[in-house]
């Protein structure tokens, strides 16, 4: 799909929907926290992640893991998840594509920012599929 045929209110809609998916205890729990739409990310953000243009990201956790933080940890600029609307558009080929980008992008990155394993997200993204309560 183009920007063109999915306006970016719509595409905030379903992220906020799948904000909302979340189980309550995780998102009780995601504090001092910013979730953005932006449109692509920055050639920064990419580095950040040793990605190379043409290739890109759907999102990105900006800030400290909560299994990293020491206890003095506080009076710090929220932490910032990204979800990037073009590539996801890019990739979609229709609205039910973009939600499931959406959803597990939201789940991928909202697990970087409680430390989870690459593996330990996939398995919650599983869950989360198939609508399991205790999903991230």
């Amino acid at each position: 799909m183009t920007s063109d045929d999915f306006p970016p209110a719509q595409f905030q809609r379903l992220v906020d929907e799948a904000i909302a998916s979340l189980p309550r205890r995780f998102r009780d729990a995601m504090v001092n926290m910013a979730i953005v739409v932006e449109d692509e990310p920055t050639v920064d953000q990419l580095r950040a992640v040793d990605v190379e243009p043409p290739d890109t990201i759907y999102g990105l956790y900006e800030g400290t893991p909560l299994t990293e933080r020491q206890w003095a940890h506080g009076n710090v600029l929220p932490d910032k998840i990204s979800i990037f609307r073009l590539p996801i558009l890019e990739d979609s080929a229709d609205e039910d594509d973009i939600v499931v980008g959406i959803g597990e992008t939201l789940i991928h990155e909202v697990g970087h920012y409680f430390g989870l394993s690459e593996d330990e997200i996939m398995e919650i993204e599983e869950k989360y599929w198939r609508g399991e309560d205790d999903a991230a």
